[in-house]
């Protein structure tokens, strides 16, 4: 079964924390200095914010699968959707290691999909870069960094 994935970054850890999880009326599943995951079931979805590598606001959106047969059905997708795939098989990002595939949508919103395959000790662990650069590189595909760099039109306060 898929869980939606929503990665935000944040300004403040502490004060985003206290906010949702008042409003997902739980604690963090995870918490780290710079880092914090909700596993929501109602809603079901992976939510996480962090304070490294990018500006504040929607870091990027995804799905995180069960099993290796649901990211290769995802994969396919993904393909069929011809939006440039990046693949990462073995990634270590966010406190986790996971076979992964980015796309970027035609808005330049970076999507993710991925089946963990267990917890790491640092954010990402496996960078050889500096901590600077390391923090940069975590949770975002080369294409993915290209869109980041494209100015967001200002948007109304409604769905319109």
């Amino acid at each position: 079964m898929k869980r939606f994935h929503v990665h935000v970054a944040v300004a403040n850890l502490h004060d985003s924390v206290a906010f949702y999880s008042k409003m997902f009326a739980a604690e963090p599943t995870v918490l780290k200095p710079d880092y914090a995951k909700w596993m929501v079931e109602d809603p079901r979805i992976n939510f996480a914010i962090s304070t490294r590598g990018s500006a504040p606001g929607v870091n990027h959106l995804g799905f995180q699968v069960d099993s290796e047969d649901e990211l290769t059905g995802m994969r396919d997708r993904l393909v069929a959707a011809d939006a440039g795939l990046v693949e990462e098989i073995g990634a270590h990002c966010c406190y986790a290691e996971s076979d992964k595939y980015w796309v970027t949508d035609p808005q330049g919103i970076a999507w993710e999909t991925y089946h963990s395959l267990g917890s790491i000790p640092m954010f990402g662990a496996d960078s050889k870069a500096s901590e600077t650069n390391a923090a940069a590189a975590c949770c975002a595909p080369p294409v993915a960094k290209v869109a980041a760099t494209i100015p967001v039109k200002a948007r109304s306060g409604c769905c319109s």
